[in-house]
């Protein structure tokens, strides 16, 4: 039987390697534009922490893993989707 590996990824902040399901994914659809967690394009991986989060905005991490300018609503979105992530998870405790 094969095993399945893990898809590593980096996060674009803190440039940590981790498994591909815990980074949150934003990526630049050449249809759409920005997508969270899905969409198919260039893509960048950012760690669900608020420092993470912080500093790739601070030091404009997304913007250039991305290619394009990211605008502050799709960092919104992110801490939106960070903080039901952390509320899932205190839950889950």
């Amino acid at each position: 039987m094969s095993q399945a590996s893990t898809v590593l990824r980096r996060c674009v902040s803190c440039r940590k390697v981790l498994d591909r399901q815990q980074l949150l994914k934003v990526t630049r659809d050449h249809q759409e534009g920005i997508v969270l967690q899905g969409g198919m394009g260039r893509s960048a991986y950012i760690c669900p922490s608020e420092a993470c989060l912080e500093d790739a905005w601070r030091r404009k991490r997304l913007q250039k893993a991305l290619r394009c300018n990211v605008e502050f609503k799709v960092i919104d979105a992110l801490q939106k989707q960070l903080n039901t992530c952390n509320d899932s998870y205190i839950e889950a405790i």
